[in-house]
């Protein structure tokens, strides 16, 4: 099965509220490869690889987020998969 990449930026509460941490459990539970990252303007930064069903799902779970965080956006711009990526990786 062919792998998709899309990269994600979430806007609202989503620092301070373990939204990486939650992040990361979710795309290793769903088989995604990737990174989150927290953003110097209060957003969070995602990087999804998988199958396209499984990064669309994960695109959606970040839309709703972990309890105590406030997700006003998600946007999402697909790019290249990078075959090198191993892993889910919390960064910066």
């Amino acid at each position: 099965m062919a792998s998709v990449a899309v990269k994600a930026r979430v806007t609202g509460r989503v620092q301070g509220v373990a939204f990486r941490a939650w992040a990361r459990a979710e795309a290793m539970r769903h088989g995604l490869t990737g990174w989150v990252r927290n953003e110097p303007d209060g957003s969070v930064r995602a990087l999804l690889i998988g199958p396209s069903a499984s990064v669309a799902d994960m695109v959606r779970r970040m839309g709703r987020g972990p309890g105590a965080a406030s997700v006003k956006d998600v946007l999402t711009e697909k790019t290249d998969p990078d075959p090198e990526i191993r892993g889910f990786s919390i960064v910066g």
